[in-house]
């Protein structure tokens, strides 16, 4: 017989009703406004790390259509167009995404904020957090590190000049034949298994100034082109925000989501429509910026001290 009740009680749904309050209340605060974007759109992110779901194709224009992995690309669409901060809660989906720290179907609070570097946009992140997690946040100020200091200390690797090779001699064969020959695959890996479980239980850690390779749309360090000013905000192991100051260059973009494309064929990925008003957004101009995607349910687990997305969530995925 089917089991038709919901994952979790009334509890978890107060709970997620007072993150969203008191996240609002700290937007409200900070003249943050609210922005309303397209759930479904004829395009999907290029990144090889995100699988877009596809719905189907329009019986109006016989395009495909797919459900948004992020509101990134509308949001900045509205900067470029003369928005002020803005920020968004939505529900959003990423194929392939499952686990006691995964769904498919997940809800991100996502914002920006003009004429802010990296380490104003950090300390607006950890800010957010406290404020939202209100008594039950970490109390001990957020250790901040370099991506870099972080991962050679924890595997003895130096991630922006080791190869493959010097990489995967961390794993057995096995497992080197089910990863590949990719490094950022292996640096993805060796973070997750080796370098995330070391962070402090007891607070926040920002791990800062990514590898380029991992910038996606985040702008290139001005002191060091081998990093991007990109930052990831973690409570213990789990990963609860991912931020940058945004890339502004149309060309670069451009490129970026064309060698993603070509990275897609050589995996044998699925190939995605480029959204291109994106690009013509970018070419009209995107303000100086930052932004941060944080995803509700994890936060909630934090706050609810649970280490199973489904104790916060009313129905499990069936995917």
């Amino acid at each position: 017989m089917t089991d038709w009740r919901p994952c979790s009680g009334p509890e978890a749904a107060a709970s997620r009703a007072a993150l969203l309050r008191r996240i609002r209340e700290y937007f409200a605060r900070h003249k943050v406004l609210e922005v309303d974007t397209p759930t479904l759109g004829t395009a999907a992110v290029s990144d090889v790390q995100i699988e877009s779901l596809e719905v189907g194709r329009s019986q109006v224009s016989n395009v495909p259509l797919f459900l948004h992995t992020s509101p990134e690309f509308p949001m900045k669409r509205l900067l470029a167009a003369g928005y002020p901060d803005i920020y968004s809660i939505c529900r959003v989906f990423r194929d392939g995404e499952a686990g006691r720290r995964h769904q498919p179907e997940f809800t991100m609070v996502e914002w920006y904020r003009h004429d802010m570097g990296l380490e104003q946009i950090v300390d607006d992140t950890t800010a957010l957090i406290a404020a939202a997690l209100a008594d039950t946040a970490p109390t001990g100020t957020p250790a901040k590190f370099a991506y870099r200091d972080l991962f050679r200390d924890a595997t003895g690797v130096d991630p922006l000049d080791a190869d493959t090779g010097a990489l995967a001699a961390l794993a057995d064969q096995e497992l080197r034949d089910t990863i590949g020959g990719e490094p950022d695959d292996w640096l993805d890996w060796l973070f997750a298994t080796i370098v995330a479980p070391g962070l402090a239980k007891d607070r926040l850690t920002v791990v800062r100034h990514y590898p380029a390779s991992q910038a996606a749309l985040a702008r290139l360090s001005p002191d060091d082109a081998r990093v991007a000013d990109r930052f990831e905000v973690f409570f213990g192991d789990v990963e609860l925000a991912n931020g940058y100051v945004e890339l502004t260059d149309a060309a670069e973009q451009r490129q970026r989501v064309e060698a993603d494309v070509r990275e897609r064929k050589r995996r044998g990925r699925a190939v995605r429509p480029i959204d291109e008003s994106l690009l013509a957004a970018l070419e009209a101009g995107l303000p100086q910026c930052a932004g941060v995607a944080m995803g509700l349910e994890r936060l909630q687990m934090v706050h609810d001290n649970t280490d199973d997305i489904r104790d916060v969530v009313t129905f499990a995925s069936p995917l």
